[in-house]
């Protein structure tokens, strides 16, 4: 069943709702899973920080990359084949109806792959580099971690709740105009701009006009 936003949200009944969803469930799993690994491996120290650190560094231009190349992919003609995603189209349906909560969660089938991802490669890499298990599991963590963010922070953007801080404001302010105002720019979701500001798509909404296809990605829904 469909579910849109309610008017004038309080924080509480965004966060009953948000829970109502199996995607941030999955989330947490991962969340707990990573923390409880890295427990009991044990051994903190310095070293086990600085991949982490480097990955929060870095994340908003990741978050850039893949809401522009991945998530705004436009379908491809190869000879009889149209080239096509589902997280690609799943996020057309977003951008066609932000309203509709369901569609502001991460696709479930798309969740399962990222979350084997994030557990995967790490494991793997690190295994190969000779990186201690200890650092590869702090890496996990952060990066779990910044996925139930990612995942909060979406959700809650597009509720009816009103920005109360600053930070938070900001963040709403640049979703909503990359919706609302032109599609085109503002592709930040868990960052006041961050990464627009140093590649370039972070103009001054009054320069910019409102697209026709903000709400039709590429001027075709499917």
């Amino acid at each position: 069943m469909t579910t849109t936003g309610t008017r004038g949200v309080t924080l509480g009944q965004a966060g009953r709702e948000f829970w109502r969803h199996p995607t941030p469930w999955m989330i947490l799993a991962l969340v707990v899973g990573a923390v409880g690994a890295r427990a009991v491996v044990g051994g903190l120290a310095l070293r086990d920080l600085w991949a982490p650190l480097v990955l929060a560094l870095l994340y908003p231009f990741v978050e850039w990359v893949i809401h522009v190349f991945i998530l705004h992919w436009r379908p491809r003609e190869l000879g009889r084949i149209t080239v096509d995603t589902l997280v690609a189209r799943d996020h057309r349906r977003h951008h066609a109806n932000p309203r509709d909560i369901d569609l502001v969660f991460i696709p479930t089938p798309t969740l399962r792959w990222l979350i084997a991802a994030i557990v995967a490669l790490p494991l793997g890499i690190g295994a190969i580099a000779g990186a201690p298990v200890s650092a590869t599991l702090s890496f996990i963590v952060v990066e779990s971690l910044i996925l139930m963010g990612y995942e909060w922070t979406h959700y809650l953007v597009h509720t009816d709740y009103k920005p109360r801080h600053r930070f938070y404001k900001a963040v709403w302010r640049n979703h909503r105009l990359h919706h609302f105002k032109n599609e085109h720019y503002w592709f930040s979701v868990t960052t006041s701009g961050t990464s627009d500001r140093v590649l370039g798509t972070y103009p001054d909404p009054a320069t910019v006009e409102t697209s026709p296809t903000a709400k039709n990605l590429h001027g075709s829904l499917n």
